[in-house]
């Protein structure tokens, strides 16, 4: 895949991370601990690539405390499962996305907010890394019984992808039937544009597609190239950044009970050392699949700095709807708008 992440560049870029070990050599065989991570996108994905490379430096620096096994492309769970997996201690790791946790942490979908409509990922960061996403991440660990590892993991702007309808304004939606991710803030906005919201598994929908089950979805470039979604019928893309997807990456109680202070401190300490490189090699990662893509004959579609304004202003005039679908808190809302508007 054009847009893959190269391995040797991860080990390379953050192979002198730890300057001292951790743990004593030579952990004995019955002190072992491992560690089960569940991820439903396939190997090339940038989530995954991330979360294997963080994966094997816990198992180096650990010197054979910890070991660690990634299921990938929902062997063992799909995203809008695993939340449940990790409440009952099925699995010890994930990396969901906020999205599909907004049964639960209905708050996990700020990001979804007007004010954040179309902005450069900066003034989301800002809101993710400060007080907004510190509020998010107390919600998801009392309710996930989880502990989270850091500031989130970056997928890349989220985008509207259809197969025979070429779009040129939101107004172009009316009628289709658009795949949502999960979460009430994708599907509102597709309501808004008045297409009709279909919630279906990422690892089925290739097939879906292909079948017509759906006109359209909500996904990115990286997300579509590692899924070669143009065999299955994609034609073209309105790219109106509409929100950042990020993945929380998180582990069990049931997990974190086996840990001491040091190992503990380990998976924090590799997580902040390497998340910014992550960020940025996702963000390389998109752009090189968007190319990947237009070699595959899908034609983008980029709205003017003026249409982001009007649109932007059409949402925040219905967002009521917004708060009250997606149940998100006066909290969340003050905070998000503080920082959007501090920023501006």
């Amino acid at each position: 895949m054009a847009s893959g992440w190269n391995r040797r560049a991860f080990m390379r870029g953050a192979a002198g991370v730890l300057a001292t070990p951790y743990l004593s050599r030579g952990a004995l065989a019955d002190d072992v601990i491992k560690l089960r991570c569940s991820l439903d996108t396939a190997p090339s994905h940038p989530r995954n690539q991330a979360i294997v490379d963080y994966l094997d430096k816990i198992d180096e620096a650990s010197k054979g405390k910890i070991k660690s096994e990634v299921f990938h492309s929902g062997q063992l769970f799909a995203d809008l499962n695993v939340t449940k997996a990790l409440i009952q201690g099925q699995i010890d790791m994930a990396a969901p996305g906020t999205w599909t946790m907004t049964g639960l942490v209905p708050d996990s979908d700020f990001c979804q907010l007007p004010a954040l409509y179309g902005h450069p990922v900066n003034v989301f960061r800002r809101c993710s890394d400060g007080a907004a996403g510190d509020l998010v991440a107390k919600q998801i660990e009392a309710k996930l019984r989880s502990h989270i590892l850091g500031h989130w993991l970056e997928l890349g702007y989220e985008n509207w992808y259809t197969t025979k309808r070429a779009i040129q304004t939101l107004d172009d939606f009316n009628g289709l039937k658009v795949r949502s991710p999960g979460g009430a803030g994708i599907s509102w906005r597709i309501a808004f544009v008045h297409a009709i919201p279909n919630v279906t598994p990422w690892p089925n929908v290739p097939l879906a597609l292909s079948q017509g089950t759906f006109d359209g979805f909500v996904s990115t470039d990286e997300s579509c190239t590692s899924a070669k979604l143009w065999e299955a019928g994609v034609r073209y893309s309105y790219a109106d950044h509409q929100f950042v997807g990020s993945y929380i990456p998180m582990v069990s109680d049931t997990f974190w009970s086996k840990l001491g202070d040091t190992e503990r401190m380990l998976l924090r300490d590799v997580w902040a050392a390497n998340i910014e490189r992550y960020r940025t090699m996702s963000a390389k990662s998109q752009a090189d699949a968007r190319e990947t893509m237009k070699s595959h004959g899908v034609a983008f579609v980029d709205p003017s700095a003026e249409q982001f304004a009007a649109d932007r202003a059409r949402m925040v005039a219905a967002q009521a709807d917004l708060i009250r679908d997606a149940k998100l808190s006066a909290d969340i809302v003050k905070l998000v708008s503080d920082t959007v508007g501090s920023h501006s």
